[in-house]
């Protein structure tokens, strides 16, 4: 598996890094893409034709979502080159009510002219393409996942958005990449509870689930990149990265 990141920016996108938007592609299938918020469509069109990819969401939250209806515009009206098939789409039970309503306000839309839906069913792995994809239930205010991807022996983890729990643990085991959320930077002392990690918090989970690399991702603007990434180092043993957009990780 190829991994790009199209955008890695927390809560909203910030200059010259679109918000969350992960782009992996297997040889011999369509590309899939994990999470799609504002900006990460533009850098999906440099690499590839936005159309030849699976979407997959972690949660409906907009910095996670809110290309979803330009990309739908594009399967649809592209006067060249649209959608030439139907590709999958899953993610949490209310994701086609929801994004259908955002391209279509005050309208009931069906996404089943150019996507296949599917909710995910917490610890269900799920078949897409050449690749199977586990989702575990996260610690966040919406339903929300985390994903893990298996290829031919290879394993990437993404956290999604979340708190500290298990599940993450369980979800990064023995992966060779682990994309993690460090939006706290270096602690979560006296930040809200039950919404996101620390990158001291992105290491532990990281040592514990015997991962082989961290990348960290979903800073906001205001954050402070490299105290996350201190704490983190100072937490799991193994290479430690900072996850910007246009970075590609070979897993």
């Amino acid at each position: 598996m190829k991994v790009t990141i199209l955008g890695s920016s927390g809560s909203v996108g910030a200059p010259n890094n679109p918000a969350s938007g992960y782009l992996v592609e297997i040889p011999g299938a369509p590309s899939i893409v994990l999470d799609l918020g504002p900006g990460a469509l533009a850098k999906l069109q440099e690499l590839q034709d936005p159309t030849d990819a699976h979407v997959l969401f972690t949660h409906l939250h907009p910095d996670h979502c809110l290309d979803f209806p330009s990309l739908l515009v594009w399967r649809r009206f592209h006067p060249e080159a649209p959608a030439k098939s139907r590709n999958l789409c899953i993610g949490p039970a209310d994701t086609e009510r929801h994004l259908g309503a955002m391209d279509t306000p005050g309208q009931q839309e069906s996404l089943s002219d150019t996507f296949a839906f599917t909710p995910w069913t917490a610890h269900q792995p799920e078949l897409v393409d050449l690749t199977t994809v586990t989702p575990f239930p996260t610690v966040h205010p919406v339903e929300s996942y985390a994903l893990r991807l298996e290829h031919e022996g290879a394993v990437l983890a993404y956290s999604g958005d979340s708190a500290p729990t298990e599940e993450l643990v369980a979800c990064a085991r023995d992966a060779d990449v682990f994309l993690c959320e460090a939006t706290w930077g270096a602690s979560s002392e006296g930040k809200v509870e039950n919404m996101h990690l620390s990158g001291a918090e992105a290491g532990q989970i990281a040592q514990r689930a015997g991962v082989k690399q961290l990348v960290l991702v979903h800073i906001p603007p205001w954050g402070d990149p490299e105290e996350a990434l201190a704490a983190a180092r100072a937490e799991f043993a193994g290479e430690v990265l900072l996850g910007v957009s246009g970075l590609v990780l070979e897993v």
